[in-house]
């Protein structure tokens, strides 16, 4: 079995927890200023967001297509026909459709297509996961089982200063970011589990009240001193990022993976000023190999 999955997804980890066998992506595309990037390929997060201070232009980003799944399921096929196609949230993208209407396109690949209903630094977790479980040699119904399991635990919540990029690509209410952003007010943000899009957990007054209400969100959800997998991530906001880490920090007993930039497809509809952090309890990596 191979794995699949698309630039939706971060995975920063350990050495120790990279997987060993090749998980094969489908980019997302973004566009600006006439230039076309494949994410995580041609362009890099800090070189997308530096071009965004340099311009008054917006991305458009494109999942991949139809036509761009069927050639990775027809190619990987050719050795071994059983793929794991695991993706980011049907809510927040298309690109779950593309992969179906490519399996369907795709009649020599065995494709079981996964509706994670999550992004980000999660679904690293969850496709790091799955690869190392599949090395292990286990069933396709227990590695499943394991990616459910990883997504129902675990949480991914934002904030940033500048909501013109989130209104501009669509992923929030407009008439809900335009009043924010005349007010200057700092959305807490977060992704639910129903239909995998975002929602609004709060707002701040600032940039600091915003991550401190971040970490109050995680005390609500986890007792102090509970055992946690954290990870922060950002788009081009390290002082910040290491704000929210040291907030984090001292309340939990945290395994911490690398601070984590936002893969370039997904920090096109934030711009350079979100940071977040994605949380989970440690017990729920307990049995992964």
């Amino acid at each position: 079995m191979q794995i699949v999955s698309d630039t939706g997804m971060d995975m920063v980890l350990p050495p120790d927890q990279l997987p060993e066998i090749d998980i094969h992506l489908v980019r997302h595309t973004i566009t600006l200023d006439g230039k076309t990037y494949h994410s995580g390929a041609d362009i890099q997060p800090e070189e997308l967001q530096r071009l965004l201070m340099k311009t008054a232009s917006f991305p458009i980003t494109s999942q991949p297509s139809s036509g761009e799944f069927a050639e990775m399921y027809k190619r990987l096929a050719a050795t071994d026909p059983d793929i794991l196609s695991i993706h980011m949230s049907s809510g927040l993208s298309g690109t779950l459709n593309a992969a179906q209407a490519g399996a369907q396109m795709t009649p020599e690949a065995n494709v079981t297509i996964v509706d994670t209903k999550t992004l980000c630094a999660v679904l690293g977790w969850q496709v790091a996961a799955a690869a190392r479980a599949l090395k292990a040699g286990w069933p396709l119904d227990k590695i499943l089982a394991l990616i459910d399991r990883i997504g129902a635990a675990s949480e991914s919540i934002y904030t940033l200063s500048d909501l013109k990029y989130l209104i501009h690509g669509g992923r929030i209410s407009h008439m809900k970011g335009l009043v924010a952003s005349l007010l200057k007010i700092k959305p807490l943000i977060g992704v639910e589990k129903v239909g995998g899009t975002y929602a609004q957990l709060g707002v701040a007054r600032t940039l600091d009240q915003a991550l401190r209400g971040l970490v109050e969100i995680m005390m609500k959800q986890h007792a102090r001193g509970s055992a946690l997998r954290v990870q922060v991530l950002h788009a081009l906001n390290p002082a910040a990022a290491e704000t929210l880490h040291n907030l984090i920090d001292p309340l939990f007993k945290c395994t911490w993976l690398p601070v984590n930039s936002m893969s370039p497809a997904l920090a096109a509809h934030t711009g350079p000023t979100m940071v977040g952090v994605a949380y989970a309890p440690l017990a729920v990596f307990d049995d992964v190999p």
